[in-house]
């Protein structure tokens, strides 16, 4: 694998935001996430949950509630507006005023006709969902508090309200209230209790959560209260149906999510009751969110993380889907190196930084820190968008950032340990990208060293090349070739200095190989498809972010996900599915003879966690940013307090 001298940072204070919302299309396996920074992730369940697009967020926008309808996706929160996004330009496409003060809940009917939103003036805003925009309807009758939760019947014909102290129903075509039930606790009249969570089944049964740790199973008809199952101390946050409305999981303070499912008491019984079936742990704060897939509970909340976990009784056992996954780093790095100037810039929603590496003088296993890391400098970006991108030149001279609404150029001019900043004036842009027949985003781009290509990759598989050096002479860019689409969502991709060859890696964790000059695959990229990649490498649940190549080594290849670092070595054979992939520790222990009998191809370091990003400098040392879970975890608001044995 070789030896480096290794640059470990961990002064990237990168802190992710915690999980508002969560809405789920199970048409197209599309899973939105609202953070608490108002930035919305959008994940594809179908393509190994790869986070394939991201909505910058605002310092004025708060997301309490998403909605998707028809493949369009609403969010709602406390500036009192709708809004619906643009999912190709990845920006909100406009937004609607819904004059109620700020809105805590938003649902659409099962006919994807109406959008209901709940309002702090105690109103229930009806809208319709017309083909380009949304249009007010009408209220519903006002009520003394504020709309906190709601659920429509799946006719389409009414609507559950979440209140403190009560549920409501409604008559979605008169608008007129039909039943009101009180939610209050007996045990402590004088207490208020918040319904946080309605939802509305087809047998006219109203299930409740609310803050008095209660599970509620109401009559919807007759307004009797069926059942209640007292799960938490604390506040039940969130419900959510599978789709056959046989199964329903609560979320809690404690950050435990409870599933009840409708069991037949008895043999042959016709009314299944409501039972509490299983109780998952895999929070530490409150969870806010919640979806119930066909075969997995998807959770999150206060601790910033998305888990996803499998029933296994909808599932394959010792499968990839059966692996629970908890999913908490952005799927595209934060961190851009000048591998030139030993210079590192770090990306955060509201500023930049860029930071000097220390230096070591002496040899060892462990450097002392003979010079300590440097802030150069803290761009801060003004106005309430945040960054969506950032990247420095290799000489560390340029640093460029974007929002939504504009581009940002800035030259550093570094001398006697000084340093100034200017703006650059950018004019209108000459030249832009398009791939034919797609509208979606491009997500990735990578230019060779050299400055003669770009290649560009959108979020439908497309990659396609551009020349560069024809941009010299004129105002457009030329596309030199397109690669063959792949089913699974690029995820990385970097131009190789020396041979030119283009490498890519995919959400489902294949590798390709392109010849620029000779616009086919290569023939070690199609060895690796014949024989076929490792299992254990393919199960994987962390995308590729990151691929460099060694200038000194050009058969090297560096590439790395959250979890380990890995040097391929185009010069070995590739693993067979019979030898240990993660084999470096043990080939130390084996006589030399027999280490090149089992060396291969894929050198995998696991000695570095939770990795944000690694890039090798031109003095060949290496720079690894980690973020220790422990850090975040440390910067989270204390949990409620929990009773725990023996204290």
């Amino acid at each position: 694998m070789g030896e480096f001298v290794v640059h470990r940072v961990r002064f990237f204070d990168y802190m992710p935001s915690a999980i508002r919302a969560m809405a789920f299309n199970g048409s197209t396996q599309r899973l939105a996430v609202a953070r608490g920074d108002g930035a919305v992730e959008i994940f594809n369940f179908a393509d190994n949950y790869f986070q394939e697009k991201v909505i910058p967020g605002r310092s004025d926008r708060a997301i309490e509630a998403l909605c998707w309808v028809r493949g369009r996706l609403f969010s709602a929160g406390l500036s009192g507006e709708i809004i619906e996004y643009d999912l190709e330009k990845l920006r909100p496409r406009y937004s609607v005023e819904a004059y109620g003060g700020p809105i805590w809940t938003i649902s659409s009917n099962s006919q994807e006709t109406l959008l209901g939103v709940g309002c702090e003036d105690g109103t229930v805003k009806m809208f319709e969902i017309l083909e380009e925009r949304i249009q007010f309807q009408r209220n519903l009758d006002r009520q003394k508090g504020r709309i906190i939760s709601l659920s429509w019947h799946p006719s389409g014909a009414q609507i559950a309200a979440g209140m403190i102290d009560m549920i409501r129903i409604f008559d979605a075509e008169t608008g007129k209230s039909t039943l009101k039930r009180s939610s209050q606790n007996r045990t402590a009249p004088k207490t208020h209790v918040v319904v946080w969570s309605v939802a509305f089944l087809s047998n006219d049964t109203v299930i409740s959560g609310d803050s008095a740790g209660k599970v509620q199973i109401w009559d919807a008809v007759t307004g009797t209260l069926i059942r209640n199952h007292l799960i938490t101390k604390w506040d039940v946050l969130g419900l959510a149906v599978s789709q056959d409305e046989s199964s329903v999981i609560a979320g809690t303070s404690e950050g435990t999510v409870v599933q009840f499912q409708a069991l037949a008491s008895t043999m042959g019984q016709e009314n299944n009751q409501w039972v509490r079936t299983r109780t998952f742990k895999n929070h530490t704060h409150d969870v806010r969110a919640l979806v119930h897939t066909d075969t997995a509970v998807v959770s999150g909340g206060m601790d910033t993380q998305l888990v996803v976990r499998p029933l296994l009784d909808k599932v394959e056992k010792n499968t990839q889907e059966s692996a629970l996954r908890k999913i908490l780093f952005p799927h595209k790095s934060l961190v851009c190196c000048a591998r030139k100037a030993g210079l590192l810039l770090f990306q955060f929603p509201d500023h930049l930084e860029l930071w000097r590496l220390g230096e070591s003088r002496q040899a060892g296993d462990r450097l002392p820190v003979m010079k300590n890391p440097e802030k150069l400098i803290q761009l801060q970006n003004k106005g309430e968008d945040h960054i969506c991108c950032s990247a420095v030149s290799p000489c560390g001279s340029w640093v460029a950032f974007s929002t939504v609404s504009s581009v940002r150029l800035y030259k550093l001019q570094l001398s006697n340990g000084n340093i100034s900043i200017k703006k650059m004036l950018l004019r209108a842009f000459s030249a832009f990208l398009s791939f034919p027949g797609s509208s979606q985003p491009i997500h990735l781009l990578s230019a060779s060293e050299n400055g003669n290509w770009l290649a560009a990759a959108n979020t439908d598989g497309q990659i396609h090349v551009f020349n560069l050096h024809k941009l010299k002479v004129s105002s457009y860019l030329f596309l030199h070739c397109t690669l063959p689409v792949y089913s699974s969502c690029p995820t990385a991709i970097a131009i190789h200095p020396t041979t030119g060859h283009l490498l890519s890696a995919h959400a489902d964790q294949q590798i390709f190989e392109f010849s620029l000059k000779l616009k086919e695959y290569t023939a070690w990229s199609r060895s690796l498809q014949r024989e076929g990649l490792h299992p254990l490498w393919l199960q994987r649940d962390t995308p590729i972010t990151h691929i460099a190549f060694n200038r000194n080594k050009p058969a090297h290849v560096f590439l790395h996900d959250a979890f380990m670092f890995c040097i391929i070595d185009q010069s070995l054979p590739l693993p067979q599915a019979r030898k240990k992939l993660y084999n470096q520790m043990d080939l130390k222990t084996i006589s030399p003879q027999k280490r090149m009998q089992e060396s291969h191809a894929f050198k995998i370091c696991k000695m570095f966690q939770h990795l944000l990003s690694i890039h090798l400098l031109d003095d060949s040392s290496l720079v690894v940013v980690e973020r220790p879970l422990a850090d975040i975890v440390s910067q989270l608001p204390p949990p409620v307090r929990q009773k725990k044995f023996a204290t």
